[in-house]
């Protein structure tokens, strides 16, 4: 059975639209989780920065260790590497799915190149099931949204993991 849905777009995307903002999130989850890299890829700005950080977002991610600090060109190369199938970690892929909650608006920013971000925060839980069992990953987003050439880009992307003072497992994937 086939559902068509009316495309209920009205010009420029409002990022003070919270329904708007959600729906942004959940495509960019469904396409991580989906690996769907070339769509997941599409969503981020020139000069986007993807930063898992270890212990905290109170250090330095430039002097300090993290589990991803990617700017864009870096975005790319792991993407990359995951096309290729030959991310071991990664192969098979995993059945991922994320849950993305308590979505808040929490403000704007200038960023570095002077045009504004929308600050977003969310809570998330992911589900990473492979042969020898599932992960299970929970943290905070800190999203930095804008608008560019009428939809809505990522320009920032901070994932705290509740976990982030521990080992964790392999994450040879999108969080």
């Amino acid at each position: 059975m086939s559902v068509a849905f009316e495309d209920r777009s009205q010009g420029t995307p409002d990022l003070t639209d919270i329904r708007q903002v959600e729906a942004f999130l959940y495509r960019e989850a469904r396409y991580a989780d989906e690996h769907d890299f070339d769509s997941w890829e599409a969503l981020w700005t020139d000069d986007a920065l993807y930063w898992v950080p270890i212990d905290g977002t109170d250090k330095d991610p430039k002097t300090h260790m993290s589990v991803i600090y990617d700017n864009r060109n870096r975005i790319s190369t792991r993407l990359k590497q995951l096309r290729t199938g030959k991310r071991y970690a990664q192969s098979p892929p995993s059945n991922m799915r994320r849950v993305v909650s308590n979505v808040e608006l929490l403000g704007t920013e200038q960023a570095a190149s002077g045009v504004e971000n929308t600050v977003v925060g969310a809570n998330f839980m992911l589900f990473s099931a492979k042969e020898r069992g599932t992960d299970t990953f929970a943290g905070r987003v800190t999203y930095r949204l804008r608008v560019i050439d009428g939809a809505i880009r990522l320009a920032g992307k901070t994932v705290v993991l509740v976990d982030n003072e521990y080992a964790l497992p392999n994450m040879g994937f999108l969080i």
